[in-house]
């Protein structure tokens, strides 16, 4: 490929080149120019058709317990290398499955070779001779490879060049085409880590635009999105030939050896042709709204059990209301500074219909009989001793609704519901960013202010999600 920049390219197809992924990512990569002056053995390139694979990449796995443990067995595996070493994104660790399509497994082993693209190309089949070597567990991958001791402790590190070709072998198979498996972001799963996979629609987030693939000599994340905005972090070597090369704007394909960080997947591509980057970017998707028509409509204190407190919402609109970006805000007392959120981004409020956020789910239910549709903690905004101030803001920051004054305490105005309640009036249909107390029915202990002294016990005096 040429050094020409990506951004005066018509589109984002690389020519096939290898990608080497010649770093330490993440305890599983190592950093390719660490190792530049090291005189390595090649493992004899002789193919071997005497061997025949006895076990499974689950009863292998299944040898690990609770430690790093050397395997005794005469156990052989075989599987399909899908890694390559050619251009810097992967050095020492040789990525290979149990099936050319569809793999259930995929596996590592960990190698103190360079260049064993030469030796083990993308497609040939090995098999590789269990025993003697090391299995063990990082960030919750199994890998194999030699031993690695460090304080008395035991883990798998590479394995010595001089005694690679005692292990891993080529089979005298011709090459295969890999068809990676294709999935998306959303449907990532454990059985497909170590194996190669293939995204659509696909594209670099929009402030990583132009940037490089990787900064030099350094291990770099970069992110990849979906029209969906789910992300998958691309990782690439700072030592790979292709590191200065700019990321695409445009959207399209990508493949590569899917690798996993306990919860967290990453993606490291071969080379780049496993790009192409040719379709325009993803519309973006709008999911955040204001409205004056969602508003406070109850806030309860219930006079008999702090346990059944709640605040509920009601969308005055005929249509639903994506609530991302919301949130609710409690100051408490007299508190000029945020004392508590709610971020209610997860969920959608039906067209006049009500939400219910309840600090304690479970005696939610257990006093009024039905279910909450948003449990929060305590100490919350749901968790109000009746003196407290509350906010509801929309995703642009903007105070749609309000209830009581911000620094001023609840205690013996017109805003207090201590052992009572707060009833926005069946009249009002429109938020108010200013509280006005002639909107509301406001029940308390005190009866200050033109309040209603008149103690509400649950679940009599009450009705959530009714409006």
């Amino acid at each position: 490929m040429s050094n020409q920049p990506v951004s005066s390219m018509n589109s984002y197809k690389y020519k096939p080149l290898s990608i080497g992924f010649g770093s330490a990512v993440f305890g599983m990569l190592i950093l390719f120019g660490c190792v530049k002056d090291v005189d390595f053995k090649m493992p004899e390139t002789i193919c071997s058709s005497n061997l025949i694979a006895n076990a499974s990449y689950s009863e292998v796995k299944d040898l690990y317990i609770d430690g790093t443990v050397q395997i005794q067995q005469d156990l052989i595996i075989e599987g399909y290398v899908i890694s390559s070493d050619k251009r810097g994104n992967f050095f020492g660790v040789l990525y290979f499955q149990d099936n050319p399509i569809d793999p259930t497994h995929g596996f590592q082993i960990e190698i103190d070779v360079r260049d064993t693209h030469l030796f083990f190309p993308v497609g040939s089949k090995i098999l590789i001779a269990l025993k003697g070597l090391y299995l063990g567990k990082s960030k919750g991958v199994f890998k194999l490879g030699g031993q690695f001791a460090s304080f008395g402790n035991i883990s798998v590190g590479r394995l010595p060049a001089s005694v690679v070709d005692q292990h891993l072998f080529v089979s005298c198979d011709d090459l295969v085409s890999l068809v990676p498996q294709k999935i998306e972001i959303g449907d990532l799963k454990e059985s497909y880590t170590n194996t190669l996979v293939n995204f659509e629609g696909l594209e670099i987030r929009e402030d990583q635009v132009g940037l490089p693939f990787a900064n030099a000599k350094e291990a770099t994340q970069r992110s990849l999105i979906d029209c969906l905005d789910q992300e998958l972090v691309l990782v690439n070597s700072g030592y790979a030939d292709f590191q200065a090369e700019k990321l695409s704007k445009l959207n399209g394909s990508i493949s590569g050896v899917l690798l996993r960080e306990n919860n967290s997947y990453l993606l490291a591509i071969r080379e780049l042709g496993d790009i192409d980057f040719t379709e325009v970017r993803c519309a973006d998707v709008v999911n955040e709204f204001t409205s004056n028509k969602l508003f406070i409509s109850e806030l309860a204190d219930p006079n008999n059990n702090p346990e059944a407190r709640f605040v509920e919402l009601y969308n005055a609109d005929s249509q639903p209301l994506i609530l991302t970006g919301w949130s609710l805000l409690r100051y408490t007392n007299a508190n000029v500074e945020v004392s508590s959120t709610i971020d209610l981004s997860e969920f959608t409020i039906g067209g006049e219909s009500t939400f219910v956020i309840s600090p304690n789910a479970a005696s939610f239910e257990a006093v009024y009989g039905v279910s909450t549709d948003f449990g929060v903690g305590k100490n919350s905004p749901a968790d109000s001793n009746g003196d407290d101030n509350f906010q509801l803001v929309d995703p642009f920051g903007t105070v749609i609704d309000s209830f009581g004054v911000v620094g001023e305490d609840g205690s013996g105005t017109n805003h207090e519901f201590e052992d009572g309640k707060a009833v926005r009036n069946y009249n009002i249909v429109q938020a108010n960013p200013e509280f006005d107390f002639t909107e509301w029915t406001i029940y308390n202990d005190s009866g200050e202010s033109e309040t209603i002294n008149l103690p509400q016990n649950a679940p009599e005096d009450f009705s959530p999600g009714v409006r």
